[in-house]
């Protein structure tokens, strides 16, 4: 279902871990079944948002890194520079 964005199935698979009434997963399936549709589209569609939540994640770790240094000034310079 992951790897051959098989969506469609997911509905499914929420069914039979209902039945089998695992206690973890249970959870884990109310978590997703709180934003179905985007959860069903992720694991359909081909698109990925992945590229950019890297960018995100690197400039956080810049971020954190500067964290308590000089001002915005030098943080945006290593942002700007790091690319």
């Amino acid at each position: 279902m992951l790897t051959q964005f098989r969506g469609e199935y997911f509905p499914h698979w929420i069914k039979a871990v209902r039945v089998e009434d695992l206690p973890g997963l249970r959870i884990f399936v109310d978590g997703l079944e709180r934003d179905l549709v985007a959860v069903t589209a992720g694991l359909t569609l081909l698109w990925s948002s992945g590229v950019v939540e890297g960018h995100v994640n690197r400039i956080n770790m810049i971020k954190r890194q500067m964290y308590g240094r000089a001002g915005f000034g030098l943080l945006r310079k290593r942002v700007l520079l790091a690319s």
